[in-house]
């Protein structure tokens, strides 16, 4: 016939075992001493053996009690040691996080998350890649914990923090006649086809301010949502393209693409992250935040 006993049950016994006296264990408890004497008349019921014994006013264990004892002993452990778990999960070791970005951000944001998913290996990461229209619908139904961006606009509704600089660059074909020139004027590119970034982009509302603020305009050319796209029309020789000089690191060092030195860049901008106002970040959220900014604070561009 099973016992059913209740943990309460088996934390009162240990508590009085503990102490070998009633009163004391009702101190610890907070309970009466009638109480905690009516739990462990409850549990003797149960297994049907007396647990104490009174020997010249001294409470001892009966040879049931310490066998109970040791039992009870063990699975309160289990019990301390399933709570500490939870209390991980809700904490850094554990829990997940939701996370979209900008597509210019991508680049530099997977080596965070792998930096990141390192120091706590337990965490659960998504990770969304999008523009900014789609982003903004995500955030508008408190769907990412965290965002990380160029500027946010004003109507976005997020609290943001700069974290590191954007420099954007004019990056050419090496084979293109102005590779190698110095301070190159800008009206000298002003004739040349561009390859750029979908209309809203961060990098083309910089690209299209600056060529404003000189009286230059833009020439006609082809558009991309995708910074590889981009990468390849210009390596193709289709043009000059502007761009994160985070994300052509790679083909700048294998020369596959030159950047051009272009009086008035880089255009220094910064990536943010960001969250919804009035968001309360979890404390796997307030982790990753604070890990983004120290590590933004390492890089610096030169």
């Amino acid at each position: 016939m099973p016992l059913h006993i209740t943990l309460r049950q088996l934390q009162v016994f240990e508590t009085v075992a503990r102490h070998l006296s009633y009163t004391r264990a009702a101190e610890e408890l907070h309970l009466t001493q009638p109480a905690v004497s009516m739990q462990v008349k409850q549990l003797e019921g149960m297994v049907e053996l007396p647990l104490f014994e009174v020997v010249g006013r001294k409470v001892h264990l009966t040879r049931a009690g310490h066998t109970l004892l040791a039992h009870s002993r063990a699975m309160l452990s289990r019990l301390r040691d399933m709570e500490c778990e939870v209390k991980r999960m809700k904490g850094v070791d554990g829990g997940s996080l939701k996370i979209c970005i900008t597509p210019t951000v991508n680049y530099f944001a997977t080596r965070l998350l792998s930096r990141f998913c390192t120091l706590y290996p337990q965490v659960g990461v998504s990770l969304k890649v999008t523009g900014r229209c789609e982003l903004a619908r995500r955030l508008s139904v408190n769907e990412p914990d965290l965002v990380l961006m160029g500027l946010p606009s004003p109507g976005l509704g997020v609290e943001a923090t700069a974290f590191m600089e954007n420099p954007l660059i004019v990056i050419a074909n090496p084979q293109h006649p102005l590779v190698g020139q110095r301070k190159i004027p800008l009206e000298d590119i002003e004739n040349e086809s561009f390859v750029m970034r979908e209309p809203g982009s961060d990098t083309r509302l910089a690209m299209q301010r600056l060529f404003d603020k000189h009286g230059l305009t833009l020439a006609p050319g082809t558009e991309s949502s995708s910074v590889e796209t981009v990468k390849q029309r210009v390596e193709a020789g289709l043009g000059l393209a502007v761009v994160s000089a985070h994300t052509v690191e790679l083909e700048l060092n294998a020369g596959r693409l030159a950047s051009l030195d272009l009086r008035h860049f880089p255009i220094i901008r910064k990536w943010y992250i960001a969250y919804r106002k009035g968001k309360r970040l979890s404390r796997t959220g307030k982790a990753f935040f604070d890990f983004v900014l120290q590590e933004g604070r390492k890089r610096r561009y030169s």
